[in-house]
């Protein structure tokens, strides 16, 4: 069975961006495409049974999932689309669709001139909580229209970021393009007459320990996909930084997040917090299931 790449829908710019970059990425993974609406007054007005016609509140709502179907279908004209208006919440229903999806995709959205660089408290709590990859469509022109034939993958922890990095091989090799694999390190050395530094630079240790770690969370992922070509780099730098500013050259930003026992144990850190917000192109985040 395929599962489908999920898309919340409300009808704002955020939304509709979110929409066209959906499009093309079912396009490329040869996916059907799913445009969901959350209508809480399909939540709270169900019990209207034998209705001949929806009423007024419905209404807007049917109209959004299909003009926003036609824009995909104009898009990419070979894609599957599929539409539904679901009687949740937004972040129940995306949640719900998460776990049987190839991705949910949500997009930005923001107040005057800060429109497109916040994130909604929807997108935030499902990237935070959601069983599934969770891709958030934000960034600048070229980020969105996937000029720069990069995907950049933070390298987080071998036992917990396995399926962050097997997301990012699949969507470089779709792309035919690079994957930048960045592992951010950082060396703090307090000194003092009680503890004076070490005699050997201890920033080379942790700079070989980043790239042991490279080496150790890609090696089966490079042998399954041969002709993906991988650039590794262990970057001194706090993640958060390293990664907002490579975000710049990419076309997606992959992340690891850490799911530990239900869909409301999940984290990513802040760096992953700010990536969501502030990145030059879409964001992928990644559960790990323990």
């Amino acid at each position: 069975m395929t599962w489908p790449l999920v898309v919340g829908v409300d009808g704002s710019d955020g939304s509709l961006r979110a929409v066209d970059w959906a499009a093309d990425e079912a396009a490329r993974h040869g996916l059907p495409l799913r445009l969901v609406y959350a209508s809480p007054w399909e939540l709270h007005e169900a019990g209207a049974a034998g209705e001949r016609e929806p009423p007024a509140e419905r209404r807007p709502a049917e109209h959004i999932v299909a003009a926003a179907a036609e824009r995909a279908g104009r898009r990419a004209p070979g894609v599957e689309i599929g539409t539904d208006v679901v009687p949740e919440e937004a972040v129940d229903a995306l949640l719900r669709e998460a776990g049987h999806a190839f991705a949910v995709v949500t997009g930005t959205c923001g107040h005057g001139a800060l429109t497109g660089a916040l994130l909604g408290s929807v997108g935030r709590t499902v990237a935070d909580h959601a069983d599934g990859p969770v891709i958030v469509v934000r960034g600048d022109r070229a980020g969105l229209a996937g000029t720069h034939a990069r995907i950049l993958l933070g390298a987080g922890e071998p036992g917990t970021a396995a399926d962050a990095v097997r997301f990012a091989f699949r969507e470089a090799e779709a792309r035919r393009c690079t994957l930048d694999v960045v592992r951010a390190w950082h060396c703090s050395v307090y000194e003092s007459a009680e503890f004076p530094a070490p005699a050997e630079d201890p920033s080379r240790a942790h700079q070989r320990q980043a790239a042991a770690t490279l080496d150790a969370l890609l090696g089966d992922a490079t042998a399954e996909h041969p002709r993906v070509r991988v650039r590794r780099a262990a970057v001194r730098g706090s993640a958060r930084r390293v990664l907002l500013h490579r975000s710049a050259a990419a076309d997606l930003v992959v992340i690891g997040a850490c799911r530990s026992t239900g869909p409301f144990a999940g984290g990513f850190g802040h760096a992953g917090h700010v990536l969501l917000h502030h990145a030059a192109c879409p964001v992928a985040v990644v559960p790990h299931r323990r």
